[in-house]
């Protein structure tokens, strides 16, 4: 399989200028543990993520280092902490120059840069504009889809999949971090909805798409002033029957 066949996209993005807090909730709301950040022109200039979030002075995670070792790191190294740990801006706590995949990425190059530079997503570009993202979630998702089924999906089922993501992603209620894996004609969706209907408006749509024998849902339903989230009804009955 390629990155494109499991990919999360649109993708939910902020910009350097965006406020710290701004994009805690935006994650919290979204359900998603980091977020790419983009400039003006829509080009990848860093990433954030929940571990840019550990250390900070609101919640007095500030790091506390003895006088021998700051004199073994440096000023500089300090300067780098006071920065990330009191920053009040994406750009000011965002990893730079992050690293990035293309659409045709295979999916074991995938695991093995996740692998090798410690990291649990990946921006997936088209040019220097992100066209979506790749994290762990989404390789669980495609193991439990296709664990047992091979060969890969076939050209017909990418194709099915791209006007699944064209039909959901036109209306207002089109799950955030959407995600559709096609195999044989059987779809099946995953993503974040914080209005229960938009359930079943997502399934229908996807079940009008021309080639789609079958819907599953794994659409996760979150309430955004709490965060709290349900799996959803597909998900949980396989989860009592296992």
């Amino acid at each position: 399989m390629r990155a494109h066949q499991i990919m999360t996209r649109p993708v939910i993005t902020v910009t350097p200028d965006t406020s710290i807090v701004d994009a805690a909730n935006i994650m919290l709301q979204r359900h998603v543990s980091g977020l790419p950040v983009v400039d003006t022109g829509g080009k990848l200039v860093g990433v954030v993520s929940e571990g840019d979030f550990i250390r900070r002075t609101e919640i007095g995670t500030g790091r506390k280092r003895g006088r021998w070792l700051r004199f073994i790191l440096g000023p500089g190294k300090s300067a780098a902490d006071f920065v990330h740990e009191h920053g009040r801006k994406v750009s000011e706590v965002m990893t730079k120059s992050p690293l990035t995949i293309t659409e045709d990425a295979a999916l074991a190059e995938i695991v093995e840069l996740m692998e090798k530079n410690h990291v649990k997503r990946l921006p997936v570009v088209k040019g220097d504009q992100v066209v979506g993202i790749v994290s762990r979630a989404n390789l669980l998702q495609a193991v439990a889809t296709l664990g047992r089924q091979v060969p890969d999906p076939t050209a017909d089922d990418d194709h099915i999949r791209n006007r699944v993501i064209d039909a959901l992603d036109k209306n207002d209620w089109c799950p955030f971090g959407l995600s559709v894996i096609v195999k044989d004609g059987i779809v099946h969706l995953s993503g974040v909805i914080t209005e229960e209907r938009s359930r079943q408006a997502a399934i229908v749509a996807t079940e009008n798409v021309a080639g789609v024998k079958k819907v599953h849902d794994h659409l996760c339903w979150v309430d955004t002033m709490s965060g709290m989230y349900l799996n959803s009804p597909e998900d949980e009955d396989m989860a009592k029957a296992s």
